[in-house]
């Protein structure tokens, strides 16, 4: 999953301008996306559109896994 947020986020920012951590603890895996402060409205978007359809994404993706995962997006 690490492999396809990165993918989404990297769409819209430029790799230097954020990182993505993984916490996982038992079957609940976080993904949190900590973007700079100035380019973090660009993976939000309108409304939260942007990232809601990342996480529909990544929850459509994970159906066939044991785990649970979760994508923050957040500032760093």
């Amino acid at each position: 999953m690490y492999e396809l947020v990165d993918y989404m986020v990297k769409q819209f920012i430029d790799p230097e301008f954020y990182e993505i951590v993984v916490v996982e603890d038992g079957d609940n895996v976080d993904i949190r996306v900590l973007a700079d402060k100035d380019r973090v409205a660009r993976i939000i978007g309108k409304s939260g559109k942007i990232a809601k359809a990342i996480r529909t994404i990544v929850r459509a993706a994970s159906q066939k896994k044991d785990k649970n995962y979760s994508v923050y997006v957040e500032e760093r």
